[in-house]
């Protein structure tokens, strides 16, 4: 078994906490194993001044780290899952997804106790269409702003009191044990995560099995499963664009219940539903979801949002 690994990753605090909590694990696990890691920046790191949703195209935050697998340079690459497209480069695998943190948002604030608390024009800041698309259709009294950054920069802005609130995600947080006065959980059904939101991604080559079997006692098949049926509800709905989005999947057995939903980022119109199925079944139940809610008129809004460019 080969005794030194490299691992890519993003470049943020968060992405590194991620990188060493596996690279750790694989030391455990592997005595006398050598991982080294190989922080790179991404087109979504280095365009910090538009919105995501403006700056376009998929794979905003793995691509160049994708490359650096192809090309030799890391043995694997450790992603926040909901970063990860549909789709993979031919020759590489998300083959490994450990077990998942709190998939939720959570409203942050220095002075109010939650969103409800918020008075009229309160400044809130998010970088996604789906927090803004949800937090509308809940007040759109309120005065939701683009906050682009890495984790701990957001909440750096909160504290510097340049935000009465932010809604981030809880995972982020945990890792980096971040938080502020005032915290409060958004949770399903009211509030919906985005897909594979809390859970890691571990990437490598597909020819190349000694990796995936060094990397297998990490696989969390619960996990896995929950985070399967999310992704492909995101992939049968997926429009190229940056798109307002939710899923959240919960296993009860071997049945697994998802919930799903397409909004409008100005306008608050949601498309939302929940189904049932076999735990088995993960990825079509996700499919099927995402077949029911265009069926009854998401497309409509996927296209406005890529059209209008929000």
């Amino acid at each position: 078994m080969r005794d030194k690994l490299v691992i890519a990753t993003r470049g943020s605090k968060l992405a590194l906490w991620q990188a060493n909590h596996v690279a750790a694990r694989l030391r455990e696990t592997h005595p006398g194993l050598v991982v080294d890691l190989l922080p790179i920046k991404t087109k979504g790191d280095k365009i910090l001044d538009v919105p995501l949703a403006k700056v376009g195209g998929k794979g905003l935050f793995v691509k160049e780290i994708e490359e650096a697998l192809l090309d030799g340079r890391a043995d694997l690459a450790v992603h926040s899952m909901k970063d990860v497209p549909a789709e993979q480069p031919e020759g590489l695998v998300v083959g490994i997804v450990p077990e998942r943190e709190d998939p939720c948002d959570m409203f942050l604030s220095v002075r109010h106790d939650s969103l409800e608390a918020l008075p009229a024009g309160a400044r809130v800041g998010t970088s996604s269409l789906r927090r803004k698309a949800q937090l509308t259709a809940i007040r759109r009294d309120l005065d939701i702003t683009d906050l682009r950054g890495n984790l701990d920069t957001r909440v750096g802005k909160l504290l510097d009191g340049q935000f009465d609130a932010i809604v981030v995600a809880a995972a982020g947080l945990n890792r980096l044990d971040l938080s502020a006065p005032k915290a409060v959980r958004l949770t399903p059904p009211r509030f919906l995560p985005a897909a594979a939101q809390g859970a890691l991604g571990i990437e490598y080559r597909l020819d190349d099995p000694e990796t995936a079997a060094m990397l297998a006692f990490f696989d969390h098949p619960e996990s896995r499963d929950a985070v399967a049926a999310e992704r492909a509800f995101l992939a049968r709905l997926e429009g190229g664009c940056q798109v307002p989005i939710a899923a959240h999947a919960v296993l009860d057995g071997d049945a697994l219940i998802l919930s799903g939903l397409v909004a409008h980022p100005d306008s608050g119109e949601t498309y939302r539903d929940t189904v049932n199925g076999r735990r088995a079944d993960a990825a079509a139940l996700g499919r099927a979801l995402a077949d029911t809610l265009l069926a009854r008129g998401a497309k409509a809004i996927l296209e406005a949002v890529c059209k209008e460019g929000f």
